[in-house]
């Protein structure tokens, strides 16, 4: 029986074999509890970002949840039944030659009831050995994601396949208090130099905005004189 687990490499033959519709022999290794040395069949594969316990394994009638270190890939012939040798028939001996006397023949004795054969009781079934508890799911993973694109920041949120929110706008003094939340110098310098530019580029539109504004109010002074 051995004690080592499947290996990344194992679990991906073990995915290529399942996507070709087989279902690979797997034995339970020690970490498996009482069934170690029992061969099963794997059947599929969860997410394992979801449990460590992804690999579903067929064993009897149950389908239950395992980890890779709790199986190995199985040796080949486990699991299966050696053919049991046929009994040899012995030559049946040859008939003694009968003498026959001339005296009369008996009178056939009469015929004895046959006693009725017994009603077969079926052998109690062993009790089945008590497999390993499947745990309990957890909840999926939870992802908050904000981003810059063009200017602006967006916030969005989904857990698992779900969407729980889509991307929508934030002001950047919020992007920015989130950031803090995570201490990360790498992260807050990128914030504060996407700030920095966007603070510019605002002052440079500003000032232009200032320019013509001044020039539609000296026009607008002249036409007044004018009147």
């Amino acid at each position: 029986m051995t004690g080592q687990g499947l290996s990344t490499e194992e679990v991906a033959g073990i995915r290529e074999a399942l996507g070709a519709g087989r279902k690979p022999r797997v034995v339970f290794t020690a970490a498996a509890g009482q069934i170690a040395g029992q061969v099963g069949q794997v059947v599929s594969l969860t997410d394992p970002a979801v449990s460590d316990e992804f690999v579903v394994v067929r064993f009897g009638r149950d389908e239950l949840p395992f980890s890779p270190a709790d199986l190995a890939v199985a040796p080949r012939g486990a699991g299966r039944k050696a053919a049991e040798p046929k009994p040899t028939e012995e030559p049946a001996a040859p008939a003694a030659p009968e003498f026959v006397l001339d005296t009369p023949a008996p009178p056939p004795a009469p015929r004895r009831a046959e006693p009725e054969a017994a009603p077969q009781v079926e052998a109690a079934k062993p009790a089945r050995r008590a497999v390993k508890a499947a745990k309990p799911k957890g909840p999926a993973g939870l992802t908050v994601t904000l981003a810059y694109a063009e200017g602006e920041w967006t916030v969005a949120a989904q857990q698992g396949a779900k969407v729980l929110a889509k991307p929508y706008v934030v002001k950047p003094a919020e992007a920015l208090r989130m950031v803090a939340l995570v201490d990360v110098p790498g992260v807050h310098e990128a914030v504060e130099q996407i700030l920095a530019a966007e603070r510019t580029e605002a002052e440079r539109q500003a000032e232009k905005l200032r320019a013509e504004l001044a020039e539609v109010e000296a026009r607008l002074a002249e036409l007044r004189e004018a009147g």
